[in-house]
C-alpha cells in the first residue's frame, strides 16, 4: 500500500506540472481557437533562463525565479507581437498549429545556440531532504510545484471568473467579430492571452528545473504532456486541463511503476487516442457543439497552382536533366549523399503534399509511417533476410493498414482535431520504436542494414542509389501530376475547399480522405525504407515526430499543391547545412524560422510564388480562387 501511494503522490506532483502548462494551451485555446504547440518552448526557457540567473550569476533563488519569469514573459509578448497575432487574421487554425510547431522548433534552436545542447539541472528551492507524511516520502519540491501550481490555477480562475478582464477573454472566445464590434480589443487581449501562457511556462519550467534534467529540445515533452492533458481533460474547460494534467500524470506512474517505464507513454498516447476518438471534446467538456460559424472553420482559402504549356514541361526536363548530370559535374561525395538524402525525403514529402496540399487534411503524423516502413523493411532485412524489395512492400502494405485504420476512426475529426489525432499517432510510433528494443534496437537503433538490391543488380554504391532514388521521384511526380489533374484530383481538391459542398456534388469524401491519407502513408513508408537502405542503420530519431514537422516545412516552404514545389524546400533544409557547415548548428532554428516566416510571408512557397509572379507576368490566371478572407483583420 506504501508503494501504492508513493506512485500516486509522485503522479499527483509530475500531474500538476501538466495541469499548470494544460491550462496555458487552454487559455490560448479557449480566447484564439489555436492549440499552441510552442508553450513547452516557454517551460524549458523558463527552466534555463533560472539556471542562468541562479547558477551563472549567484542570485538567490526568489529573485533568479522573478527574473526568469519575467524573461520568458518578455520573449512571450514579443514573439507574439510579432508572428502569432499578425498571423492570426490571415491563416487557417490547421496553419495556425503548424506555425506554432514552427515557433516551437525555433524556440529550441535559439536555446541550443545560447545554452548549448547538454543538459542542466538546478538545486530544489529547499533542500533535498524529501518530507515524510504517513510514511510516504515527498520530495520536498513536490511541494513547491504543487503550491506554485494551485496558485496559478487559482489566478487563471479569479482571472477569467472574476475580472472585466476575463469577461472579454470569453466574449472573444465565443465571438471575435462581436466583441470587436461591442468595442473590445481583440487583439490586444490576443496579445494578453499568449504572454499570459509565457508567464504560466516560464513559471512551470522554473518549478521542475530542481527535479528534472532540461535541454533545448526538452520543451517537446512539456508540449506533448500539456497537450494530453488539456485534450483528455477538454481543450476549453479549466477545470478539465488541471483533472486532465492530474489524471495523465497519475496513469503515467502507474504504467511506470507497474507495467514498465517504457512503455509509460505508449499507454499515455493510447489513452488519448480512444479519448480524440470517444469525446473529442474531452472527457470534462459538455457534449454541446459550438457553433461553427464564428471561430472554428478556416479563414482563407489559398489558390492551387498549376503548371501548363511547354515552358512549364521544358522547365521539369532541365531540373530533370541537372539532376541527372550532377553527380558527373560534381564529384563531391558529400554532397552527393546529401542529394539522395534529400530526395529520399522528398518521396515522403510528395505524399503529404497529396494529403494536406491537395485534399487539404492536416498530418503531424507523417514520420510514423516512415518509422513503419522503414523499420519493417530494416528488420526483414536483418533478421529474416527477406528480399529488399519484399520489405519495402511488406513496409508498404504494413503502413497502408495503418493508415486505414487511422483514417477510419479519424473520419469525423476536422482542422485541429485531426491534426492532433495524427500527432498523437505519430508520438505513439515514435514511443513504440524507443520501447520495443529487442524488435527495432531500442533508443541505439538497428543496424547492419544490407544494401538495396534486385536480384543481380546492387545499389550499394552511393550512386547507384542515387539513380536509384532520382528514377523513383521523377516516376511518382509524372504519375501523380496525371492524378491530380483527373477526376479523383479535382475531387480531393474539392474536398480542400469545402467538404460540405464536395459531399453535395456527389463526391464520397470519406472514400477520398482514406485514399489521401494511403497515398501519403504509402509514400512515406517507401522513403522510410529507402532511408534505411541507403544508411544501413535506422535510430528512432531519424524518424521520429520532429521529422514530421521538418517535412512540413520543406512543403510550406516549397510551395504546397504544387508536387514539384517540397524538392525546393527540401534541398534548401538538407542541402544548406551540408554547403555551409557552419550553419549547421543553426539547423533547428532555420527550421524553425523558416516555417513561421513561410507561413506569414510566403504562404504559397518559393514555387508556387515563382509560378505565381510568371504567370502574371503573362496575366493568365493561375489559381482556382482568390484567397478569400473570411473573418475581418483585427
Amino acid at each position: 500500500m506504501t508503494y501504492l501511494a508513493q506512485i500516486v503522490i509522485g503522479g499527483l506532483v509530475q500531474g500538476s506540472v501538466f495541469a499548470v502548462i494544460a491550462l496555458g494551451l487552454s487559455l490560448v485555446f479557449r480566447v484564439t481557437g489555436i492549440i499552441n504547440l510552442a508553450q513547452g518552448g516557454f517551460c524549458i526557457l523558463g527552466a534555463l533562463f533560472l539556471y542562468s540567473f541562479e547558477e551563472s550569476f549567484g542570485w538567490p533563488a526568489p529573485l533568479a525565479v522573478l527574473a526568469a519569469v519575467a524573461g520568458t514573459t518578455i520573449v512571450g509578448l514579443a514573439i507574439g507581437a510579432a508572428t502569432f497575432v499578425p498571423a492570426l487574421a490571415r491563416l487557417p487554425n490547421s496553419s495556425m498549429l503548424m506555425l506554432t510547431a514552427g515557433l516551437l522548433t525555433a524556440i529550441e534552436g535559439a536555446v541550443m545556440l545560447v545554452w548549448g545542447s547538454q543538459p542542466y539541472a538546478v538545486p530544489p528551492f529547499s533542500g533535498e531532504a524529501p518530507v515524510a507524511l504517513l510514511g510516504v516520502r515527498i520530495p520536498s519540491q513536490g511541494l513547491w510545484i504543487a503550491g506554485i501550481s494551485g496558485l496559478i490555477i487559482l489566478a487563471a480562475w479569479y482571472l477569467i471568473a472574476r475580472t472585466a478582464t476575463g469577461k472579454a477573454l470569453i466574449a472573444c472566445a465565443e465571438n471575435p467579430l462581436a466583441a470587436r464590434l461591442v468595442g473590445v480589443d481583440v487583439r490586444g487581449l490576443t496579445l494578453l492571452s499568449f504572454a499570459l501562457t509565457a508567464f504560466i511556462g516560464g513559471l512551470g519550467g522554473s518549478a521542475v528545473a530542481p527535479i528534472m534534467s532540461l535541454q533545448f529540445d526538452s520543451g517537446r515533452f512539456f508540449t506533448n504532456a500539456g497537450f494530453i492533458a488539456v485534450a483528455i481533460g477538454g481543450m476549453s474547460s479549466f477545470p478539465g486541463a488541471i483533472a486532465g494534467g492530474l489524471f495523465l500524470g497519475v496513469a503515467e506512474q502507474l504504467a511506470a511503476g507497474y507495467v514498465s517505464s517504457l512503455f509509460a507513454n505508449a499507454l499515455a498516447l493510447g489513452l488519448l487516442l480512444v479519448v480524440l476518438l470517444w469525446r473529442p471534446q474531452g472527457l470534462f467538456m459538455p457534449s454541446v457543439a459550438r457553433r461553427h460559424d464564428v471561430r472554428e472553420e478556416a479563414r482563407v482559402h489559398r489558390a492551387i497552382v498549376r503548371f501548363r504549356g511547354l515552358g512549364a514541361a521544358l522547365t521539369g526536363l532541365s531540373v530533370v536533366l541537372a539532376l541527372v548530370l550532377f553527380p558527373i559535374v560534381v564529384e563531391d561525395g558529400g554532397l552527393l549523399s546529401s542529394l539522395t538524402i534529400t530526395l529520399i525525403l522528398f518521396v515522403a514529402v510528395i505524399g503529404l503534399d497529396v494529403l494536406m496540399g491537395y485534399a487539404g487534411q492536416v498530418s503531424l503524423g507523417q514520420s510514423g509511417f516512415m518509422a513503419i516502413g522503414g523499420y519493417t523493411a530494416a528488420i526483414l532485412a536483418t533478421t529474416y533476410g527477406v528480399p529488399p524489395l519484399l520489405g519495402i512492400a511488406a513496409g508498404i502494405l504494413l503502413s497502408l493498414a495503418a493508415a486505414l485504420l487511422l483514417s477510419v476512426v479519424t473520419m469525423r475529426l476536422r482542422g485541429a482535431y485531426l491534426a492532433l489525432a495524427t500527432l498523437t499517432f505519430g508520438l505513439l510510433i515514435d514511443s513504440l520504436t524507443v520501447g520495443l528494443t529487442d524488435l527495432t534496437g531500442g533508443p541505439s537503433g538497428l543496424v547492419g542494414i544490407p544494401a538495396f538490391a534486385v536480384g543481380p543488380f546492387d545499389f550499394g554504391s552511393p550512386l547507384a542509389m542515387y539513380y536509384l532514388v532520382l528514377a523513383i521521384v521523377v516516376a511518382l511526380v509524372v504519375t501523380l501530376t496525371g492524378t491530380m489533374r483527373s477526376g479523383f484530383g479535382r475531387a480531393l481538391q474539392a474536398l480542400r475547399a469545402d467538404q460540405t459542398a464536395a459531399a453535395a456534388l456527389g463526391i464520397d469524401v470519406p472514400r477520398h480522405k482514406i485514399a489521401a491519407f494511403a497515398v501519403g502513408a504509402a509514400l512515406a513508408s517507401l522513403s522510410g525504407s529507402l532511408y534505411a537502405f541507403d544508411f544501413h542503420f535506422l535510430s528512432p530519431e531519424m524518424v521520429s515526430t520532429p521529422r514530421s514537422f521538418e517535412m512540413i516545412a520543406m512543403l510550406v516552404l516549397g510551395g504546397e499543391a504544387t508536387l514539384v514545389g517540397g524538392f525546393a524546400g527540401a534541398a534548401l533544409i538538407t542541402l544548406l547545412p551540408t554547403l555551409f557547415q557552419p550553419l549547421a548548428l543553426y539547423k533547428t532554428l532555420a527550421e524553425g524560422a523558416i516555417l513561421v516566416l513561410a507561413f506569414q510571408y510566403l504562404p504559397s512557397g518559393l514555387i508556387g510564388g515563382l509560378a505565381a509572379l510568371v504567370a502574371s507576368r503573362r496575366k493568365r490566371p493561375l489559381a482556382l480562387a482568390q484567397p478569400q478572407i473570411r473573418e475581418e483583420t483585427p
